[in-house]
C-alpha cells in the first residue's frame, strides 16, 4: 500500500518556470500556471521526516554498465562523507543544507541524518519484462532491498518503458508497507528514475540535450560523460531530497497534497546563479572535458545537482 507518491512532470511551463522537470503528474497546467501568479507558502505539514542512519539500496533493472552503476554509487557515498579531500564546492556540502528542514520541523529534539551506500541488486534479467508499472512492479521491486531504516532506489535502464515515464515524470517517490519486522509493519521509502537516454533525452536530461520545448540553446557537456545517467543523477538528487523532508506526504511541501512541489523540485530547471527559463545558470566548467557542473564527489567524479529550496529564506539556495 502507498502511503504517498509524488512524480514529477517536467516542461509543462517552460517559458515561464524554466525547464519543469519534478512537478507532480497530477498537476495541470492551469494549476501550474495559477501557482506561478499566487505563489503558496512552503509548509510543514506536522509529519515525520526521515532520520538516523539510512541505507540507500540500489536495484539496478535492465542493462548497466560497470561505469554506469559507479557514477551512481559513487554519488551515494559522496553525499555524507567526511573526507575533508573532497574539493569545493562537494554533494555533501549541498545535502548537508537539508539539515535546515529538519531546525524548521516542530520536533524538541532535532534527529541528524546520516546517508550511506547499502546494497546493491542486479536484475540484468527483465524479470518482470520490459514494460513496467510504477504502481505494481517499482514497488516490487523497490520490495527486494532492506525495508528498515533504508531507502531503496530502483532504476531502470534506457531500453525499459515505464508507464508515464517520459510523458509526465522523469521518476518518483513513494512508500509501501514493509513485511513485519521485529513483529511490527511499517513503511519504508522507495525511489524510482529511469534512463531517459534514448526515450527522452530532451526532457529528462536536460541541460545536457537539447529540450523539446522552449529556448533551443546548446546543450551543456554531462560531467560524466553520459547524458543518461548524469540526467539520472538530476533526478535521483531531487527525488532524495524530496523522500527525507516529505517521505509519507505529510512533511515540508507546498501546494495540494496530490500534486506537492518539494525542496528541489520547488526550484525547477535552477543549477547556479542567474539562472533563467531555458538557462540553468553560472556553473563550473572543466578545464579538460569541458563539461558543466556544481558539485565534486569521490573518485573525482562530478556531477550537476539541482537548487534547494531554503526555508529559512524562502528563496531557492544553489552551490555555485
Amino acid at each position: 500500500m502507498a502511503a504517498f507518491a509524488s512524480s514529477y512532470l517536467f516542461l509543462q511551463l517552460v517559458l515561464l518556470i524554466s525547464l519543469f522537470y519534478f512537478g507532480s503528474a497530477a498537476r495541470s497546467l492551469a494549476e501550474t500556471f495559477d501557482q506561478t501568479q499566487q505563489p503558496i507558502l512552503f509548509q510543514y505539514h506536522n509529519g515525520p521526516l526521515l532520520t538516523g542512519k539510512i541505507s540507500i539500496n540500489l536495484i539496478w533493472y535492465g542493462k548497466f554498465k560497470p561505469s554506469q552503476r559507479s557514477i551512481v554509487s559513487d554519488f551515494i557515498t559522496s553525499l555524507s562523507t567526511s573526507s575533508q579531500s573532497t574539493n569545493q564546492p562537494s554533494v555533501a556540502t549541498w545535502w548537508k543544507s537539508i539539515e535546515k528542514y529538519y531546525h524548521h520541523s516542530n520536533a524538541k529534539k532535532t534527529s541528524s541524518l546520516y546517508l550511506s551506500l547499502g546494497n546493491q541488486i542486479l536484475d540484468e534479467s527483465y524479470s518482470m519484462g520490459k514494460s513496467l508499472s510504477v504502481g505494481k512492479h517499482i514497488k516490487q521491486l523497490a520490495a527486494k532491498g532492506d525495508q528498515s531504516n533504508a531507502i531503496n532506489v530502483v532504476l531502470t535502464s534506457s531500453d525499459v518503458l515505464i508507464d508515464g515515464f517520459c510523458s509526465s515524470r522523469c521518476g518518483t517517490h513513494g512508500s509501501s508497507k514493509s513485511s513485519f519486522i521485529s513483529g511490527k509493519s511499517s513503511k519504508f521509502a522507495y525511489i524510482w528514475v529511469g534512463n531517459s537516454e534514448t526515450q527522452c533525452p530532451g526532457q529528462c536530461a536536460w541541460p545536457f540535450h537539447q529540450p523539446i520545448y522552449g529556448p533551443q540553446s546548446p546543450p551543456l557537456v554531462a560531467p560524466n560523460n553520459d547524458v543518461g545517467l548524469d540526467g539520472m543523477i538530476i533526478n535521483l538528487a531531487n527525488l532524495l531530497a524530496g523522500t527525507v523532508t516529505n517521505p509519507f506526504g505529510n512533511g515540508f511541501y507546498q501546494g495540494p497534497k496530490e500534486a506537492p512541489l518539494e525542496a528541489a523540485s520547488a526550484c525547477p530547471g535552477v543549477y547556479g546563479k542567474g539562472a533563467y527559463p531555458g538557462y540553468a545558470g553560472d556553473l563550473l566548467d572543466d578545464a579538460t572535458t569541458g563539461a558543466s557542473y556544481n558539485a565534486n564527489g569521490l573518485n573525482g567524479k562530478k556531477y550537476l545537482l539541482p537548487a534547494l529550496f531554503d526555508p529559512s529564506t524562502s528563496a531557492c539556495s544553489t552551490l555555485v
